[in-house]
């Protein structure tokens, strides 16, 4: 396989499906922690290396090493393995996919933002999603006809705070979620439930429906559930761990747990709760972003663009909220027709909000 994104949780966690499964690393690509890459090399012998920063290539013990972004896309038109993982982050990951799939390779996609920018223009039937909301619905489905898909949130960092205190918060306060450790990004984006409505719009179009919704549940235990025809509901239910949905995009021969069971003794009470627009004002977006959901690409670029202006403290948590707000209301009534349309439309929009 080849690997873009090795030195993040999900990269660790496939490195660790690729240990236990004997899976051959033709190529791997990271961005910053060369530490890390370096023994990641070391162990997986990879043909190919790509980077982010050409001026470092000289740091990097490997006779074949890329950098920036066109060095990533000249590693996968030079590898030959059929699967590819993009665990990459953020609107940077949309090239990739665009190449892996042009080269007829099967995707495993951790990246998000690909569908939620250009899910419109991208061959989905070679795609399989990296994300435990949607390996659960893919698991649960089996075929039958569904009234409804639901996926679960687990409400972020800021989930006990009052409104007010949630407008006022910081970058670090966003950070410390009670029930898992991710990259950054993520984080944050989970605290707004941005996060959520990219996953919405990934099963949009991962599953060709906008009957798709979500609540919250607080232990991360549930992931995913599906109201089927006939009435009944069925619950995915698995550890907070990516192990999992790497093993079954990577089609491994699953024969023995690759987690552990759930407890259903020791893990408590399980309950459900309505995501509400006062603590997450960027929720009132998901029933327009469904019906247009082409107007993905001016969620993510503002989001992206905002987070970065929340990074650096020019303004505080509910601030951020406002600009991906406001950005939305500006781009609304733009739709792209094509992939390059999505590309201008990406510049717009941070253009903007950095203009704000």
């Amino acid at each position: 396989m080849v690997l873009l994104g090795s030195t993040g949780s999900i990269g660790l966690n496939t490195l660790e499906i690729a240990r236990r499964f004997q899976i051959p690393v033709e190529a791997l690509v990271a961005g910053n922690n060369l530490e890390l890459l370096q023994e990641q090399i070391d162990e997986f012998q990879p043909d190919l290396v790509a980077i982010a920063d050409p001026s470092r290539i000289g740091e990097i013990r490997h006779p074949r090493v890329y950098a920036g972004a066109e060095g990533i896309l000249r590693l996968l038109e030079e590898s030959a393995s059929p699967r590819i993982v993009n665990a990459l982050v953020g609107y940077a990951g949309l090239a990739p996919t665009l190449k892996a799939l042009e080269l007829g390779r099967t995707l495993a996609l951790a990246n998000k933002e690909s569908l939620v920018i250009a899910g419109a223009f991208l061959d989905r039937s070679r795609i399989f999603p990296i994300d435990s909301e949607h390996f659960g619905l893919w698991y649960l489905l089996n075929g039958c006809p569904f009234r409804r898909l639901v996926i679960t949130a687990s409400g972020g960092a800021l989930r006990d705070h009052s409104p007010e205190a949630i407008r006022r918060a910081g970058y670090a306060e966003a950070l410390r979620h009670p029930n898992w450790s991710m990259g950054d990004k993520i984080t944050i984006d989970s605290a707004s439930m941005v996060n959520k409505l990219f996953e919405l719009l990934e099963a949009r179009w991962l599953f060709d429906t906008d009957a798709v919704d979500a609540v919250i549940e607080r232990r991360s235990i549930v992931h995913a559930l599906v109201e089927f025809v006939d009435g009944s509901t069925t619950a995915h239910l698995a550890g907070v761990d990516m192990k999992l949905p790497i093993a079954y995009a990577l089609e491994c021969p699953i024969t023995e747990p690759v987690l552990e069971p759930v407890d259903l003794l020791g893990i408590g009470p399980i309950a459900f709760e309505a995501i509400d627009t006062e603590r997450y004002p960027l929720w009132q977006l998901k029933a327009e972003l469904l019906a247009r959901p082409r107007l993905g690409v001016v969620l993510n670029a503002a989001n992206e663009a905002a987070l970065k202006g929340f990074r650096a403290g020019r303004y505080d948590f509910g601030t951020m909220t406002d600009t991906i707000l406001d950005a939305w209301r500006h781009f609304r009534d733009w739709e792209p027709q094509s992939l390059e349309e999505v590309m201008e439309m990406d510049t717009a929009v941070r253009r903007y909000v950095h203009e704000q």
